[in-house]
């Protein structure tokens, strides 16, 4: 597609400066024969010299140019179909190889992208385990209430039943869990966890295609391909339920746990089947 452009870039171009040489040394379009005849008739009935008639008189409506002019922009104009030619005579090959990006296209720059994903993968993991914790936090003032309905009140001197005592036991513990969790400040942690997750993730799902075709001049669709947009898909689907989360919607919180859940198997598969092509990457890279 690059080449094509360039080539009929070149193309009107030489056709441009072939027009322009024509018009400057002819005249333009549309100028008649008896009009050039009747100029011609009255300059004959004057003694004018003709170095005159060059200089002062144009019939034609333009400015005559010398030949060399003329010549120069007939040298242009081949120059610049000789150029044409030259970029349609180019491999294909050879153009989507791309200029040499150094560092990124050599061992370094190939190994930036399955380092960093399989790091992102283990702090998916914890993110989620965060998100997990946060939600417990949540939901146990529910529980204590539950707990708590089922303790009767005594009166004076009476004895409290064993049911009572068990269950007065789990409101005590849920209410340490609670406190524990609370220490942790899981909420503001999961959140910026996960945008954490959701920048650099999305960054370097791109930068390895990229990394990609800096090397071969191009790509390799294929199941692992494919599910990594699918995964940046889901991960963006994740952030868009947040807002509605933060008004206390059930259903957004539900989606969002949903949507992450199949995204981190998708991304350990992807750790998976990642790691044929590392070895790949490996033996045909060099360094640096």
């Amino acid at each position: 597609m690059l080449r094509s452009f360039v080539a009929f870039f070149l193309l009107i171009s030489s056709a441009s400066g072939f027009v322009s040489t024509h018009v400057s040394r002819w005249g333009a379009p549309g100028t008649s024969l008896s009009a050039l005849k009747g100029e011609s008739k009255t300059l004959s009935a004057k003694s004018i010299p003709q170095d005159a008639i060059l200089q002062e008189y144009q019939p034609l409506g333009v400015i005559v140019d010398d030949y060399t002019q003329g010549a120069s922009l007939s040298r242009a104009a081949l120059v610049s179909t000789l150029a044409a030619s030259a970029v349609l005579s180019v491999p294909s090959s050879a153009l989507a190889a791309g200029p040499d990006w150094g560092l990124f296209e050599g061992k370094t720059g190939s190994l930036l992208h399955p380092i960093t994903m399989g790091g992102m993968f283990l702090f998916s993991l914890s993110t989620g385990l965060k998100g997990f914790k946060w939600r417990r936090q949540r939901t146990l003032g529910g529980e204590i209430s539950e707990l708590k309905k089922q303790i009767p009140k005594l009166e004076e001197g009476e004895s409290p039943s064993a049911s009572a005592l068990a269950a007065q036991k789990q409101v005590d513990e849920l209410n340490a869990e609670r406190k524990e969790l609370s220490g942790q400040n899981l909420k503001e942690s999961h959140f910026n966890s996960g945008v954490m997750l959701a920048a650099i993730g999305t960054t370097f799902a791109i930068e390895g295609p990229l990394n990609t075709y800096a090397r071969a001049g191009k790509l390799f669709p294929g199941p692992h391909l494919y599910a990594g947009a699918g995964l940046v898909v889901l991960w963006s689907a994740a952030a868009a339920c947040v807002p509605a989360m933060q008004r206390g919607s059930e259903t957004a919180r539900s989606a969002h746990i949903a949507l992450n859940a199949v995204g981190t198997g998708l991304f350990g598969w992807q750790v998976i089947s990642g790691y044929p092509i590392l070895l790949k990457v490996w033996e045909k890279t060099q360094w640096p």
